[in-house]
């Protein structure tokens, strides 16, 4: 996902100096502290307020054969917590989607997808990520970091792929170990509080890993997780064909990923690999959990639900593009995917007392990471309660019950509905 701008600037104080000796002197700490911004783990934009946070290799991923598909070392971003904060952790999963074959995988090696080679080595965090109190309240002052996204399975797989001309590495298991590893020395190891989240690709990371998680961590630590347009739906298309379904099931195979689904649901199920899905496993996670979602997910609407194989000659594209050009047949269809969405998360939000929920109407994929869907004047809203009030609110039990659900499409409140 693409990380937007978030607001605030940084301006450096103007000396007036008094004889020559002191202007040089202010010249020198002037430089000093542009060399200290620039140069290290982090920095301001002058001229657009952004925090960018330096990249981070994980050097000794090699020794457990944590290796991105192309054989780079991955890596991670993170921004040191202060204050009251020092002490908490806030780990995001970065998203991009899949690779379920090895044409596709080889292709995304050669991308920032699947190397670190081609990553952009600062980041700028926005949102849930940010620096700045004003706009991310409740998670400004810990530490915070994103681990970049390079194996082409959410983290889960632990295999590789070698034809005598062709290498690739699906080790995306150790490479969530190798990151976790690296940070437990430099602080994570003695959190006294830690969030693991993450985005579409990365919000299913954090379904999948959300209890292994909790075992790295202090026993008297509060540990919980959220997923960002993650809960993939195990649902039909248009053409009544499971297009997402059999998708996973070449990625999940291909990539060996069912040793590291829930166990507890691959010997439920008759398909094991199915465990993919968040509505399978979300039973059996035991650490608090929180859902945030879009109920008509642009990624699920264009992808699982109108893919391109179910409407060859485009009757769909208008729709997809701007909902309010949807017929009445399509904005039929999009409600069911509503309701089946709703039907998936039931007994989560009748049963689960521990966990929390903020399902919107609006057409967007992704919103804790992009300022103006976390916490903004115009932000998405439900019952007047932005994404990262509701989200606070449940990680620090300030309220009984933290479970929104919007009234059906077009009623949301505050949407930006970001066609991507």
């Amino acid at each position: 996902m693409v990380s937007h701008s978030i607001g605030g600037d940084w301006r450096t104080k103007e000396f007036f100096a008094v004889g020559e000796a002191k202007m040089v002197t202010n010249a020198v700490v002037v430089t000093v502290i542009v060399a200290l911004i620039t140069c290290g783990s982090w920095r301001v934009n002058a001229d657009e307020g952004r925090l960018s946070v330096k990249m981070t290799l994980v050097g000794n991923a090699s020794a457990i054969g944590a290796f991105c598909l192309d054989g780079s070392l991955p890596a991670y971003h993170l921004h040191r917590g202060f204050g009251a904060g020092a002490r908490n952790w806030l780990l995001q999963f970065e998203g991009g989607g899949w690779c379920n074959d090895i044409k596709s995988c080889a292709e995304r090696a050669n991308t920032r997808r699947g190397s670190t080679r081609y990553m952009s080595k600062w980041e700028v965090f926005s949102g849930i990520l940010s620096n700045n109190a004003s706009l991310n309240p409740d998670f400004y002052n810990w530490n915070r970091v994103k681990l970049r996204y390079c194996d082409g399975a959410s983290f889960a797989g632990d295999s590789m792929f070698y034809n005598g001309t062709t290498l690739l590495y699906f080790r995306g298991q150790k490479i969530w170990e190798a990151i976790i590893q690296d940070l437990l020395p430099k602080g994570l190891g003695q959190a006294r509080k830690a969030l693991l989240s993450g985005c579409s690709a990365g919000g299913l990371s954090s379904f999948l890993h959300c209890d292994s998680f909790k075992t790295y961590l202090p026993t008297n630590a509060s540990v919980k997780c959220l997923s960002d347009a993650g809960f993939f739906l195990d649902e039909r298309d248009i053409s009544l064909n499971h297009t997402m379904r059999f998708f996973y099931k070449g990625l999940v195979s291909l990539q060996e990923v069912e040793k590291n689904l829930n166990k507890n649901c691959t010997s439920s199920l008759y398909f094991p690999e199915l465990c993919i899905f968040p509505q399978y496993t979300l039973k059996y996670i035991t650490t608090p959990f929180f859902i945030l979602n879009s109920a008509y997910d642009v990624f699920q609407f264009h992808h699982a639900l109108v893919p391109p194989s179910a409407d060859p000659r485009g009757v769909w594209s208008r729709c997809k593009q701007d909902p309010s050009k949807c017929r009445p047949n399509q904005i039929n269809i999009l409600q069911g995917l509503r309701r089946d969405m709703l039907l998936a998360l039931g007994s989560f939000f009748n049963s689960s007392t521990r966990g929390g929920m903020f399902i919107n109407s609006c057409f967007a994929h992704c919103q804790s990471e992009t300022q103006n869907t976390w916490f903004g004047v115009d932000s998405p809203r439900i019952h007047n309660k932005t994404i990262a009030e509701t989200v606070g609110d449940w990680y620090f039990s300030r309220r009984l019950t933290n479970k929104e659900i919007d009234c059906a499409y077009p009623c949301g409140t505050n949407c930006h509905n970001l066609i991507q």
